[in-house]
């Protein structure tokens, strides 16, 4: 089995990638200051690149892409000189599995069109499950694609609506789009935010003086001292101009369905989600996780960063001592240096290192947020060992990873997760462990405050990425083959 695994990046760190964060501000002195401060509170959930577009009644619609961080690109005074305008919108972005390494800057959005009543722009967050027929006919018809992107669909969507305003005309266009989409857009004087009915992807509303923000999480509200107001509903689409907020629903009502990832391992643990401290949730899923599967040991140690909240729960609920047995090296940048043998030998160490006089002859409980193609775990497990640990447990903060996501999330494909090709016993004998254990769906659902678990009728959560059970059929990746989870499964 193990064979057939690829072999990771020595920088790959083997997690789920969320692929976007999106923010908007309206009624601001200097937009993207506040844009660029926004992006960098949402970095985590994109990294690869970023843009911002403004409005100015001088200068019109100014836009910036770049590769990168914000924090290289969008902090000089002379770059945000160019970006002038009380309203803008921005988008941090990771590339999907497909086309990583691939990326145009004619990728990275926000995107921006001209249309007969003038300029907008649209940023997205989520993934659009029938892009690729809708690109099919839109080319068709005679659109000219500038991107790979699917979210560009939505643009030329707009530009066939026959819509009387840009707010109509984006109603309309994302009626015909299925999956998940989290949008922030804008005109000269709006600023638009929608969720798609389901609701899958974040999206808040938060006031900063006499202005108004868009943002995908709380804590980019907090890093502009922005007053969070609530979050947009599933199915609604706000309109944000000088008379304040209009709200209406323009999609035919469902029953939410939020990514329970979210709440797992996405979000900033300083984020609020659905009323929640995202801290609390995932402590609570440490408690669920030492419930159900205790351990005799001496020591909880987190898999950092991600695992810490999960394990600090574990070890309140198990009375098991947290240490910090794995120490993180926060400076070490996606292209320290170049990947030579002798460098990929040396595998996490560049980013994990063990406090081997805490470790040694101890039995450690490793806790951390999933396990995906299993690389990075082995590697940890093999430096806990050296470091002269007795026994390594390992606790999953997650139910196994065994379906892709098609809904904004960077996942690979099925037969290289490690959950869709082994049991749990196989995984870890694969990992080389004394135990692993995941935490159940149910308990997930626990922790995240349904105390009944989860209903198989109605599920409150997306988790299709556990489950298998798509609350919206994948149709482009059927076409292409993809087989749905059978009543057997």
């Amino acid at each position: 089995m193990s064979a057939n695994l690829p072999p990771a990046h020595p920088f790959d760190d083997d997690k789920l990638r969320e692929e976007c964060g999106v923010f908007g501000v309206i009624g601001v002195a200097d937009a993207a200051n506040f844009i660029a401060l926004g992006l960098h509170a949402l970095q985590h959930r994109g990294q690869e690149a970023g843009g911002i577009v403004t409005h100015d009644p001088d200068t019109g619609f100014n836009q910036m892409r770049r590769f990168g961080l914000v924090r290289d690109n969008f902090t000089s005074p002379g770059s945000m000189a160019q970006l002038p305008g009380s309203i803008g919108i921005g988008h941090v972005r990771y590339s999907t599995a497909g086309s990583k390494g691939q990326t145009a800057i004619r990728d990275v959005q926000p995107f921006f069109g001209e249309f007969s009543m003038g300029g907008a722009a649209i940023a997205h967050n989520g993934n659009i499950t029938n892009a690729l027929s809708l690109r099919r006919e839109l080319i068709e018809r005679g659109s000219i694609f500038q991107s790979s992107s699917d979210s560009e669909c939505i643009v030329h969507l707009m530009a066939r609506s026959m819509g009387r305003n840009i707010p109509d005309r984006m109603e309309e266009a994302l009626r015909k789009v299925e999956g998940a989409f989290s949008v922030v857009a804008m005109t000269r004087t709006k600023l638009i935010g929608c969720r798609d009915p389901l609701g899958v992807r974040p999206l808040v509303l938060g006031q900063v003086g006499e202005g108004w923000v868009l943002a995908s999480e709380t804590c980019a509200l907090d890093i502009i001292g922005a007053e969070f107001v609530r979050e947009i509903e599933p199915g609604e689409m706000v309109v944000i101009n000088g008379n304040g907020v209009q709200s209406h629903f323009p999609f035919r009502q469902a029953a939410p369905r939020f990514c329970i990832f979210e709440h797992v391992y996405f979000s900033r643990p300083d984020s609020q989600l659905g009323g929640r401290s995202v801290y609390e949730t995932r402590e609570n899923i440490g408690r669920e996780l030492a419930k159900e599967n205790p351990v005799e040991a001496d020591l909880v140690c987190p898999v950092p960063d991600s695992g810490t909240p999960a394990a600090i729960g574990y070890s309140l609920e198990s009375g098991i001592p947290y240490a910090m047995g794995i120490i993180r090296n926060n400076y070490m940048g996606r292209t320290f240096i170049e990947p030579t043998e002798q460098i990929r030998n040396m595998g996490v160490r560049l980013k994990l290192n063990v406090n081997r006089a805490l470790i040694k002859g101890k039995r450690v409980i490793l806790v951390d947020d999933s396990v995906v193609r299993g690389t990075t775990s082995r590697k940890i497990k093999e430096m806990i060992l050296d470091a002269g640990a007795a026994e390594v447990h390992f606790r999953i903060a997650s139910p196994p990873t065994s379906w892709p996501c098609f809904y904004g999330v960077d996942t690979p494909q099925r037969e290289k997760l490690l959950a869709a090709t082994m049991s749990e016993e196989e995984m870890r004998d694969h990992l080389g462990v004394d135990s692993l254990k995941f935490i159940s769906l149910d308990g997930l659902y626990r922790a995240v405050g349904e105390a009944n678990g989860r209903d198989s009728n109605c599920p409150a959560y997306c988790d299709a990425c556990f489950s298998g059970e798509y609350p919206v059929a994948p149709s482009d990746m059927i076409e292409d083959g993809f087989q749905m989870k059978t009543a057997a499964e």
